[in-house]
């Protein structure tokens, strides 16, 4: 199954990244960059979006990078950095990229920048690749 294909099935029944509109820019086995636009209902207290929602995005980007190579995989260990606060109307873009990848373990770094390309969280992730081809 090409990666478009199994991204889109993963959209699907992915009713959060629906929720946050994420918007699919590109795709391809081991590289996956989304937009969303940060939205009323997403900000804290501060008036500032909540920090799930970078994390959020960047998960998102995470699973369809990881995805994209035709096996099952899960996210078994992530963390995040929030390096400036995104506001109400800021565009979100997650660009995934592929550090390392073998046989069952992969290694995944997001970087989330605003519509002016400011960084405003960086994220790492390490999925657990499965036996199971995505059909």
């Amino acid at each position: 199954m090409e990666a478009k294909a199994i991204v889109q099935k993963m959209m699907e029944k992915d009713a959060f990244s629906q929720w946050m509109n994420i918007e699919v820019i590109e795709i391809e086995a081991g590289f996956c960059k989304l937009q969303s636009k940060v939205l009323p209902a997403m900000v804290n207290g501060f008036n500032i979006a909540h920090g799930g929602i970078s994390y959020s995005l960047s998960d998102s980007a995470l699973a369809f990078a990881a995805n994209a190579h035709g096996k099952q995989c899960v996210s078994i260990e992530t963390s995040i950095s929030h390096t400036r606060p995104a506001k109400i109307g800021d565009t979100l873009t997650a660009t995934c990229k592929e550090l390392n990848r073998g046989r069952t373990i992969g290694i995944y770094e997001v970087i989330v920048t605003n519509q002016e390309n400011k960084k405003i969280a960086l994220f790492k992730g390490t999925v657990h690749i499965s036996e199971r081809d995505w059909k």
